[in-house]
Order: C-alpha cells, then structure tokens, then sequence
C-alpha cells in the first residue's frame, strides 16, 4: 500500500541529502529575505517625523533655487531671485517644521 500513498515511508530513516537540502534551502531564504529587505521592521513614528522634517527642509531649498533660478533665466536678473527665492523656499520649509511641531499628537 506504501507504493500508492505520497511521501517518504514512515518506516525508512530520512534521507540525509533531503535533510542538508532543506537546511541549505532555509538558509537561502533567509539570506534572499535580508538582501531584498522584506524582513525589516517597519518605521516608527519618529523615524517617519524624523524624515518628513528633513523633506521640508529640502523640498523648500531645493523648490526654491529651482523656481528662483527658473525666474533668473526668465528675466536675466542673475542671481537675485535664486537668493530671494531659495530664502524664501528655506522659510517655508522652517515654516512647515514649526507648524508640524506644533499639532498635538
């Protein structure tokens, strides 16, 4: 009856290449797991206060001088609205900050 029933036969010891196989298998699945990042933990919230602070600080720069610099070659007012604007871009950025950390949790 053995030979029509799926599986290893109870009555005979496991196969040590089986055994080395699924070890050697877990072992890649863990690794491959590591490496994509599928088992790392999840942000807290202060990881993610933490990197929406940083966005606004670089957003506002970065919006600012591209928008100043835009503006600049617009109107060949070389560099004063880069400045004016990247200033400005700076400020609302610390702007955003203060008002973020203003809300109550």
């Amino acid at each position: 009856m053995a030979e029509n029933e799926p599986g290893q036969d109870p009555k005979l010891p496991e196969d040590a290449r089986l055994a080395s196989l699924d070890e050697r298998l877990q072992k890649a699945q863990a690794d491959e797991a590591e490496r994509t990042g599928r088992n790392r933990k999840a942000a807290d919230s202060s990881e993610q206060l933490g990197n929406r602070v940083l966005s606004y600080l670089i957003g506002g720069m970065l919006g600012g001088a591209a928008i100043g610099w835009a503006l600049d070659q617009l109107f060949e007012t070389s560099p004063w609205l880069l400045l004016i604007m990247l200033f400005l871009g700076t400020a609302a950025g610390f702007w955003n900050i203060i008002k973020l950390s203003n809300r109550r949790p």
